[in-house]
Formats: C-alpha cells, structure tokens, sequence
C-alpha cells in the first residue's frame, strides 16, 4: 500500500468527520453523515494497520476515531457540579450505608487485638512465637521507632498511603467472597495485638499509643470502613431481599467502589499525619489531638452529611444514567 496515497485520498473524508465531531450542535442530516464518516475512518485505520503501519498516521486517525466515537455515544465530561455531586452526596452516602458494619467491625477488631496482646503477655510460647528474645529487644528498642522517620516524609507518606489504599481497595473488592477480608481484618488485629504486647514487655506501651494514636486512629477507621463495606458486599451474596441477586450485586458493588474510591482520599490524610506529624517532635498531645481531630472530621463526614444524603435517597450508586436502567423484575 502506498501511504502517502492512500492518505490523501481520503483526507478530505478525515476533515469533514472532524470538523462535525467539534461541531457543537448538529442537524439530523449532519448527524447521520458523522456517523457514516466514523465508520469509513474505523476502516480506514483498520487498513492502515495492516497494510502500512505508519506510527504517525495511526496515532492521527486512532484520535480522530475515538473522538467521533465519544461524539456519537454521548461521552459525558467531568463537571464541577459532578465533584460537588460526589462529595457531597454519594461519598457520605456510601459510607453512611455501611456505618453499622463499620461499628461492627471495629468492635470484633478491638476485641481481637486485646485478646491477642493478654494471650502473648502470658504465654510464653506465644511470646516466642513473634521473634527471639534478641529481636524482640531490637524491635522495642528502636526499631518501632525508627520505622516512622527511617525515610523522607513525602516518600513514607507516599508509601504508606498506596500500601494502605491497596489494602482498603482489596477489602471492598474481594468482599464477595467473605473469607478474604475477613482474614485481612483478623490479620490487621494479629500483628497490633501482637506489637502492643512486645511494647508492653518491654515497659514502652505508652510509647506504642503514643506512636500509633495521632495517624492510628482515621488508618485503622479506614480499615474498619473497607472492612465493613466488603462484609456487606458478602451479605448481599447470600441475602439479596426483594431484588434478584444480581441486581443488588450490582448496585451494591456500585456503592462500595465510591466507599473505596473516598476511603483513598482519607487514608492520604492518614499517611501524612503518619509522615510529617508522627515522627515530629511536637509534644504528645498535639499529636493526639490531630489524630482525634482527623477521624472526628471522618465520622462527622459520614454521620452529618451521609445522614442527610441518605434522606435525599442516596446511597453511593451511580445515577440511573450512568448505571443503565434495569430492568423490571417480579416480586
């Protein structure tokens, strides 16, 4: 195939298609020959691929074809109104949704983690079972400590969000299946049962709370949160109520992908209490209050607001435009 000619015996076809794919208002005449010239340059590039890849001429008409696609199928672009929509209404909403599992969650996570720190204070072989005695001293000794100023703050703050958020995400998402983050959850209550024991053997529990609380207090909230949302997601697995299974699966799923989707927002908060404000030197109770003051702000966000969104019929769920409607079901 000869490129170059090829090009441009069909360029003016190209320019027409996107001068009405920019035109802002287009008659019914207007309308259908856009869609004729879409699917003549889809061919087009389908030919130019296989005949002739040019890298430049490829990149050219794959942007002049997703554009016309956009144009026919109505692509929505983002809004101002949409972010305020977002945040606002569907992200307390959601939350607002899953406060009860939240609660839930948080109660059998506390309960754990105390049994498990009681359980390894007294028994030795439990106590073994975190570490040699040598890494046990190391651990309490400086290595809790250090962990939090051992890099740059915007670097550890980085990491610890995008470790944090990777487990939030996989609590939501892997909720239909139960087991996993039930067993994220148990975990999660394992390991702080766990270093609050060692801390305590050592005489440096206070040291523990007063590392953990300040960041501690909204990250394990959002553990709780994500925890919480995927546990329902697997309750509506096994009791769907009036809607078919797949309906409220769908719907569901839905909703808790804005829990995730907001549950990222605030644990990078909670990374950069972790980062800048953790490791300071500011006294103990400044910390604390800026820890209490970060997940105060997060469950007045959900209780206030979600309360409110709630009344107004929200529920985190995309709008029926955006999730295509459903079809009539019997009851």
């Amino acid at each position: 195939m000869d490129i170059d000619a090829y090009a441009a015996a069909h360029r003016d076809q190209w320019d027409r298609l996107d001068q009405l794919t920019r035109r802002r208002r287009l008659d019914g005449a207007e309308a259908d020959e856009l869609v004729s010239l879409y699917r003549a340059a889809a061919r087009h590039l389908s030919r130019i691929r296989a005949g002739a890849p040019d890298p430049e001429l490829i990149a050219e008409v794959s942007t002049l074809v997703a554009a016309a696609r956009g144009r026919i199928t109505g692509t929505r672009e983002a809004r101002l109104s949409d972010l305020r929509r977002f945040w606002l209404r569907s992200a307390p909403a959601a939350l607002y949704r899953v406060r009860w599992w939240t609660a839930g969650v948080m109660t059998v996570e506390i309960v754990i983690a105390v049994i498990v720190a009681v359980w390894t204070l007294r028994s030795p072989e439990a106590m073994n079972a975190v570490g040699t005695p040598e890494e046990r001293d190391a651990y309490a000794g400086s290595m809790f400590e250090s962990y939090y100023s051992q890099y740059e703050p915007s670097e550890f703050a980085a990491q610890v969000w995008t470790n944090n958020a990777r487990l939030a995400a996989i609590c939501v998402a892997s909720g239909i299946t139960g087991a996993l983050p039930a067993w994220v959850l148990f975990a999660n209550a394992l390991n702080i049962g766990r270093a609050a024991a060692v801390m305590a053997d050592h005489g440096v529990l206070s040291l523990f709370f007063a590392l953990v609380t300040p960041h501690g207090l909204l990250e394990l909230t959002c553990v709780f949160v994500a925890g919480g949302a995927g546990l329902r997601l697997f309750w509506t697995l096994l009791v769907p109520g009036p809607r078919s299974r797949g309906v409220a699966l769908a719907a569901e799923g839905r909703a808790l992908i804005t829990v995730a989707v907001t549950l990222t927002a605030a644990l990078a908060v909670a990374g950069l209490i972790e980062a800048f404000v953790t490791p300071s030197q500011m006294p103990w109770a400044v910390k604390f209050v800026v820890g209490v003051l970060a997940v105060t702000a997060l469950w007045a966000y959900t209780l206030v607001l979600g309360r409110r969104a709630a009344d107004a019929g929200q529920t985190g769920d995309l709008d029926e435009e955006e999730a295509g409607v459903a079809l009539p079901e019997a009851g």
